[in-house]
């Protein structure tokens, strides 16, 4: 009797010792949350989802990407700092915010840079553009994890005819809070206000501000047709959207799943970006006949000439110059 209790006893431990061995060789499994500002019928969210799916199906689960719309996990600058520290959060920016830490990203961000998705691609081979992001990494603490995210050219969206620079003069127009965003638009004729994405409806409704400079696709997804009649296609900035995360998150993730986020990322981008800009006609015939009126006959040179006094109000003329050398840009 007493040889069936050590029996017992022994079985009992080494079942034990084999659960926690079990447990230990368990692979580690990893969340992030991921926020953006826009909303959920916006193209770059389902963009994200399937991002977030391809992730998830290619690590066997051992890497989930929550996606969070409308900034509900808070404000863009706030995110970017708490990333910073360690957390495991993920965000849409772009070059603009990042220039906060490394100054010369946020020429990517200014007047008429790149104009063409094939630009864009060859802005990852730049060596200018190589060297930024590992300085965000090694510095700051910022993964850029892909960039190839283009939510399309930027528009000026008023309650008046738009057709050259001088017609913008002495109205307010929404900016996000990056010095390259309010030079940009302040060398275009306007004058900038500073305003979180969430913002700008009731700021329009209670005329705060005079109108915004957005994507086509954001507008029907924000309703700003029901508060703003014109839209002038100066196509003056193609936005360059960053998939950023923080490198101390970034770099405790297996090998694996470190190429599984970052592959996934530029395939999701680079179809998310293709099927914006297909969108963009659709989404303006549908302006159209909700009664708004669209200038296409903008004076394009002007806006160019105008918007070089970006670059030159932050010093950045030569590094925009190396970086269209790099890409061969003319």
């Amino acid at each position: 009797m007493k040889a069936i209790h050590v029996t017992r006893a022994l079985f009992a431990a080494a079942s034990l010792l084999l659960a926690f061995g079990a447990a230990a060789q368990a692979p580690r499994t990893f969340t992030l949350k991921f926020n953006h500002v826009l909303g959920p019928k916006e193209p770059y969210h389902d963009g994200f989802l399937k991002w977030a799916k391809r992730v998830e199906e290619r690590t066997k689960g051992g890497l989930k990407v929550e996606v969070f719309h409308s900034a509900q996990l808070g404000k863009e600058e706030d995110i970017i700092e708490q990333m910073r520290q360690g957390a495991n959060l993920g965000q849409n920016t772009d070059s603009a915010r990042l220039g906060n830490y490394v100054p010369a990203i946020a020429v990517m961000n200014g007047p008429y840079f790149v104009e063409t998705l094939e630009e864009v691609a060859r802005l990852r081979r730049a060596p200018s553009v190589v060297k930024w992001q590992e300085e965000l990494a090694a510095k700051h603490g910022l993964k850029v994890v892909c960039f190839n995210w283009v939510q399309g050219y930027r528009h000026f969206f008023t309650n008046k005819p738009v057709k050259k620079p001088e017609d913008l003069q002495g109205l307010r127009v929404r900016t996000p809070p990056a010095p390259i965003w309010q030079e940009s638009v302040r060398a275009l004729g306007a004058a900038p206000v500073a305003m979180a994405f969430g913002e700008m409806y009731p700021a329009l409704q209670q005329k705060a501000i005079d109108g915004v400079e957005l994507v086509y696709n954001n507008i029907p997804g924000g309703r700003f047709h029901e508060v703003l009649k014109h839209a002038a296609e100066t196509r003056h900035i193609l936005l360059i959207n960053f998939e950023v995360v923080g490198s101390k998150w970034f770099d405790a993730l297996p090998r694996d799943y470190q190429a599984a986020l970052t592959e996934e990322c530029d395939r999701a981008g680079e179809e998310t970006s293709r099927e914006i800009l297909r969108l963009e006609g659709e989404v303006k015939q549908q302006l159209k006949a909700r009664g708004m009126t669209i200038s296409e006959d903008v004076d394009l040179a002007a806006f160019r000439r105008a918007g070089e006094k970006a670059y030159e109000q932050l010093k950045l003329v030569d590094v925009k110059n190396a970086v269209h050398r790099e890409i061969g840009k003319k």
